[in-house]
């Protein structure tokens, strides 16, 4: 059975004060409701990764089915921290898939702005490996900071030459309304950014935020009745790896990137020449090489020659778009959210809404969505008929 996005809404990602979780994830279900034109849908999957932590909150299923007017509905939480939205986005196409459902929304929501400084970081650590990692003071700033370290020494690579991918962020989103960070980021400033876990700096780390995004989805014969051109998910799939990175054999290895890339690739039918777009999981810019990496757009240690000449090449108009709407360093990370973004932002694009950071004769792009730092990987393709 096709499966088919009829319906997105998404709210800005800011620091949401004055609206509660339940509020946000509301507002955004409502507005894919509207979109796909439905009163209804048969399950509600929701993607959140830190809402016991940061908000006090669990059973979002049955708090967000009644908020929404739809109670009694089949609606729960799916888990795996920033890679939540993902996950959920995931559970909701296969449940269409198999037939068992004709439409479903999937619903990214996080409230980080609930509680700020060191108590943030330590609820955010709790995707980290409890026994071997947090509890030593681990948080995953640091250890994105080990791996760019570790990257830099390896292949010989200067801090520098990763400025390109927060350039660019930061370009496509000062053009993006529902961008958390809209300034750009002039050449240089880079390196002289402060520092959060050396060699990670200000410019580096995408800023957690607050928000929603939702997504409704239909069988290919109900989305042909609701939609003039629906947007098709021809690729789905998940993979994990170690969830402490010293178990890895290579830590610049990020094996669960390749295994979810290739299993999508391969149920698409496409080959990674046929992508007109990406939207990487740019929570910092190493892992944006590595994941170029693994996928297979660069050889191990290149993956950084994509940020050459300030971005130019990942730009919308560039040979390889990336990060269209700003990706997470921009719009900003709204935790297990990110991955509802992306379909939603994806989805623009192929729909041709996407205003100034527009892809020409953008047909098929491809989200993923990482938790940890290559723990649990969802990895979904995104397609409209060619034109």
């Amino acid at each position: 059975m096709g499966v088919s996005i009829v319906g997105a809404g998404m709210t800005p990602v800011r620091e949401h004060w004055s609206s509660g979780l339940d509020e946000l994830a509301v507002e955004a279900g409502a507005m894919a409701l509207r979109d796909a034109g439905l009163a209804q849908v048969d399950a509600l999957y929701i993607g959140n990764g830190y809402g016991g932590a940061f908000n006090r909150q669990a059973q979002l299923g049955s708090l967000l089915a009644a908020r929404l007017g739809m109670e009694q509905l089949e609606a729960y939480t799916c888990e795996a921290g920033d890679a939540s939205g993902g996950v959920a986005l995931r559970t909701g196409y296969l449940a269409v898939a198999a037939g068992d459902l004709r439409s479903v929304m999937v619903i990214g929501v996080e409230k980080a702005t609930d509680i700020v400084g060191a108590a943030r970081t330590t609820a955010r650590s709790i995707s980290l490996h409890a026994d071997s990692e947090s509890i030593n003071g681990a948080t995953l700033t640091a250890l994105a900071g080990l791996l760019m370290r570790r990257y830099m020494g390896q292949y010989e690579v200067n801090l520098s030459q990763f400025e390109g991918f927060s350039v660019n962020a930061h370009q496509n989103g000062s053009r993006n309304e529902f961008a958390m960070l809209r300034n750009q980021l002039r050449p240089g400033s880079f390196l002289q950014a402060p520092m959060i876990a050396d060699p990670v700096s200000l410019f580096d780390g995408a800023p957690d935020g607050d928000g929603a995004a939702a997504v409704v989805l239909a069988d290919s014969e109900l989305a042909a009745d609701l939609a003039p051109s629906p947007v098709s998910i021809i690729g789905s799939a998940v993979a994990t790896d170690s969830l402490a990175l010293q178990d890895r054999a290579d830590p610049l290895d990020l094996r669960a990137v390749r295994r979810s890339a290739a299993k999508s690739l391969e149920q698409a039918g496409l080959a990674i020449s046929d992508l007109s777009a990406l939207e990487l999981h740019d929570a910092y810019t190493v892992l944006t090489a590595l994941s170029l990496e693994a996928m297979g757009y660069s050889d191990p240690g290149k993956g950084w020659q994509w940020a050459r000449r300030e971005g130019a090449r990942i730009a919308p108009k560039g040979e390889l778009p990336l990060s269209t709407f700003g990706g997470l360093k921009s719009r900003g990370n709204p935790g297990g959210a990110t991955g509802v973004y992306q379909a939603v932002e994806a989805a623009r694009q192929l729909r041709g809404q996407a205003g100034e950071n527009q892809v020409e004769s953008a047909r098929n792009i491809l989200i993923q969505n990482i938790g940890g730092l290559g723990a649990t990987v969802a990895t979904h393709i995104l397609s409209v008929p060619a034109a």
